[in-house]
């Protein structure tokens, strides 16, 4: 689903303008965003959790070349879903 179909989704179900579906959305995504980057943690029950994981730096090899790369320490965003979302995903096949 795209970020323009989510807004058209809560405009239709609750008969909202589109512009305020889109500050609804924009809203929550900057919202999110901004609790990941303050290292806290998102849980949404029923659908997963949101956080941040932090990756020492390491020497890599570069596969075309094969040549030694140093990786710089990184911070990554991460989800892990939810046992019931997990249930719900393995039930539909």
């Amino acid at each position: 689903m795209l970020k323009s179909q989510l807004e058209e989704k809560i405009s239709s179900i609750f008969k909202f303008e589109s512009e305020t579906s889109q500050k609804i959305v924009d809203t929550l995504i900057g919202y999110m965003s901004s609790a990941i980057s303050n290292n806290d943690r998102i849980e949404i029950r029923g659908f997963g959790s949101f956080f941040k994981k932090k990756y020492k730096s390491y020497t890599g090899r570069n596969p075309k070349t094969g040549d030694q790369v140093n990786v710089p320490e990184k911070v990554l965003p991460l989800f892990r879903p939810s046992k019931e979302l997990l249930n719900k995903l393995n039930d539909s096949k």
